[in-house]
């Protein structure tokens, strides 16, 4: 992997914190510091919750508006893009990029039920109905 590379995925995957961070503005909607900091478990100091959304400012991942004295952040970026991203990179990294090799090692380790699994099946062909009717499937 190249240093770019390293220092991309490094950017644009999110750390947990940030995460949490995330998960508040997607479920809450736009918030200031002082309306996410008591949403967020443990008891992190009103600096470190605003010194964690300047990061994301940095990273592009959340806008902000000023509001009077404070700012109101918001997540640019949408949850099921952070999550794709996120399953896409642990994809590559553990499973070689076969997501065939990470739903093997989910049964092997007995974190998907059969039950679960045939519901993806039946989404997956709902999907690929949707898609034929579409014409996204033909060349």
């Amino acid at each position: 992997m190249t240093t770019q590379r390293k220092m991309v995925s490094k950017v644009s995957n999110l750390t947990p914190l940030e995460l949490e961070i995330m998960q508040v503005l997607w479920t809450d909607g736009p918030g200031t510091v002082a309306d996410v900091q008591p949403k967020l478990a443990g008891s992190l100091a009103y600096t470190t919750v605003q010194t964690m959304l300047n990061v994301l400012l940095r990273k592009k991942k959340v806008a902000r508006v000023q509001e009077g004295r404070a700012f109101r952040y918001r997540a640019v970026v949408s949850r099921e893009r952070a999550m794709g991203s996120a399953l896409g990179d642990m994809v590559r990294r553990m499973f070689g990029g076969s997501s065939e090799a990470l739903l093997m090692a989910m049964v092997d380790t007995r974190q998907i039920s059969a039950e679960e699994i045939a519901r993806v099946s039946q989404r997956l062909a709902e999907m690929e109905e949707g898609a034929a009717g579409t014409g996204k499937d033909r060349a």
